[in-house]
């Protein structure tokens, strides 16, 4: 049988006394935390220990004894420590001594009640206290392989440390009958200012949180891409200021990549509202917008006018093609009727806008998509005025063909079923359908030409959706946790070979292994407000065959058309 002792290396040089810690008997190992100096009261230890282990709600007991012989002359201390077994009645009672400055240790384990003692061979494994109190261990994102058995065995050692925390507390330097020697903290804020305005700040942020949810739910009802981040910024700011504490390190860590998520945001936001208002460039945008709103409806009439010929030298329905170019030309003139009306104001407009940029970055590019919704909006009409006609056509088509087969759809049954027709309705059906056949051509045309447009603007949109989720997904302060202080998140531990010799216990170091940047992002991403569809590429061609009306997102609790 192998006794695994975890020793604290930062009491490898303490003095002489007693070893307190946590048992866990399902992996014979004990986890040392403390060593208790002489000279001291064993009940006062009982004591205290009752104390500790009803705050940190962990079974701590004296596991052993350990002997720092620094001088020749002590001789009887290690049977002084052998009889303190008698005392703290602990099966097994472990001995671990250091020799003077020799770097092998010496570690025994007496089974005194036992019937028949059986020599245990002993691993001392050296850690880190303050980084495994201070790590989180996550679980392993692959659980084959016996992986999630070794990574609860860690979690009961990482766990044991955490909770201990209340031991740390303890200043080596109080005036107590107790001296313990363990890693010594930083002790515990005791300011009047810091706890005054904790007090304070619990009404403060239970008003906030409430106004907060009253503009969050306003700016839900809109669609607009602005109102949207906004609702999904303020929704943040509820969770930052809420007054409820984190129970779980991935909450704690969820309201620090949300708080350093907003900083960034606002700092980028607030350079790029610096740069805009240098050098009059509002007023140079501003100047540039005009013409280029201009030049795109002069391509867009050049296009129209090339339909209205003969595209590619194909031969169109030149009735319906005359009806549409100048259906569609007569949008293009109105839209630059109100471009031309909006001129004198667009400065001032442009002027107003950049000042949301100290609101975020992304509330910035929010609004960037917003205007070129707008700015497109002629294109989106063109589109969607295809898109009905040429659905409208091909679902005639295909109604018209179940006629010649002899069926129809049932509405209430969802399927097809064979009917019988009269001349009169095969008469007028193929009518119909000779009609739409000869026209489909037509209309296919500028449905395929507006849609690549649409679909131009759409990427562009996309991209900027893109941009706003990935400032608002990514978890900041984790993966700067993970640059700075990689022990923070930790994905399991390494084993390194100290000293090996026959007659000595074996001793390994225990190291840390960090989170992969990969895995933090995977663990840490804060949800953002657009929903991506996972249409597959048949799907997608299935709607633009049908003339379905595509968007590239959708937001949470909206349908797709």
């Amino acid at each position: 049988m192998v006794l695994k002792v975890f020793f604290p290396s930062c009491c490898s040089s303490a003095d002489s006394g007693i070893l307190i810690g946590r048992w866990l008997s399902e992996q014979s190992s004990a986890v040392v935390l403390a060593v208790v100096h002489f000279p001291f009261i064993p009940v006062q230890v009982k004591q205290y220990l009752g104390e500790v282990q009803h705050l940190t709600k962990v079974s701590l007991s004296v596991l052993g004894s350990w002997s720092n012989s620094k001088q020749e002359k002590e001789e009887g201390l290690s049977e002084f420590l052998e009889d303190l077994g008698t005392i703290f009645s602990h099966e097994p009672w472990i001995q671990i001594s250091k020799e003077g400055d020799s770097k092998f240790w010496s570690c025994s384990t007496l089974q005194k009640h036992s019937s028949s003692p059986k020599e245990e061979e002993v691993i001392l494994v050296y850690y880190d206290q303050r980084k495994v109190m201070l790590s989180h261990l996550h679980p392993p994102l692959d659980t084959g392989d016996g992986r999630a058995e070794d990574a609860s065995k860690l979690s009961a050692i990482f766990d044991t440390v955490a909770r201990s925390r209340v031991l740390f507390m303890t200043d080596r330097y109080d005036e107590g009958p107790i001296k313990l020697t363990h890693w010594q903290s930083e002790g515990v804020e005791a300011s009047i200012i810091v706890e005054l305005l904790k007090q304070t700040s619990v009404p403060a942020c239970m008003l906030l949180t409430f106004l907060l949810s009253l503009v969050s739910g306003i700016c839900r009802s809109s669609k607009l891409s602005t109102c949207e981040q906004l609702g999904h910024r303020l929704q943040h700011l509820q969770v930052i200021s809420s007054n409820k504490k984190a129970q779980t390190q991935t909450q704690l860590m969820r309201k620090a990549n949300i708080f350093v998520s907003l900083l960034i945001d606002v700092a980028l936001g607030i350079l790029l509202m610096s740069w805009l208002y240098r050098k009059n460039r509002i007023g140079h945008l501003a100047d540039t917008l005009i013409p280029v709103a201009d030049h795109v409806a002069e391509e867009l009439q050049d296009l129209l006018q090339w339909l209205m010929g003969a595209p590619a030298g194909l031969k169109m329905n030149r009735a319906l093609d005359q009806v549409l170019g100048r259906f569609f030309l007569y949008h293009i003139h109105l839209w630059i009727s109100y471009i031309h009306l909006l001129s004198p104001f667009i400065e001032m407009i442009l002027w107003y806008v950049g000042l949301s940029a100290c609101l975020g970055l992304t509330v910035a590019l929010s609004i960037l998509s917003d205007i070129i919704a707008l700015l497109t909006f002629h294109i989106y009409c063109f589109y969607v005025y295809g898109a009905r006609l040429y659905c409208l056509k091909i679902y005639g088509l295909s109604s018209l063909w179940r006629l010649f087969r002899g069926k129809k759809w049932n509405v209430l049954r969802q399927r097809v079923d064979s009917c019988s027709y009269d001349l009169d309705q095969l008469f007028i059906g193929t009518l119909l359908f000779t009609i739409l056949l000869f026209l489909l051509p037509t209309t296919a045309l500028y449905y395929l030409v507006f849609t690549l447009l649409r679909l131009l603007v759409v990427i562009v949109q996309g991209l900027i959706h893109l941009l706003v989720d990935l400032i608002d997904s990514l978890p900041l302060y984790s993966l700067i946790l993970r640059l700075c202080r990689s022990y923070r998140l930790a994905a399991g531990v390494k084993f390194r070979v100290l000293e090996q010799q026959d007659g000595k216990p074996l001793r390994l170091l225990m190291q840390i292994n960090p989170l992969s940047y990969g895995a933090v992002v995977q663990t840490y991403r804060l949800p953002t407000y657009s929903c991506y569809p996972k249409d597959s590429w048949a799907s997608l061609c299935k709607k633009l065959f049908l003339g379905e009306l595509i968007y590239p997102w959708k937001h949470k609790g909206e349908k797709q058309d």
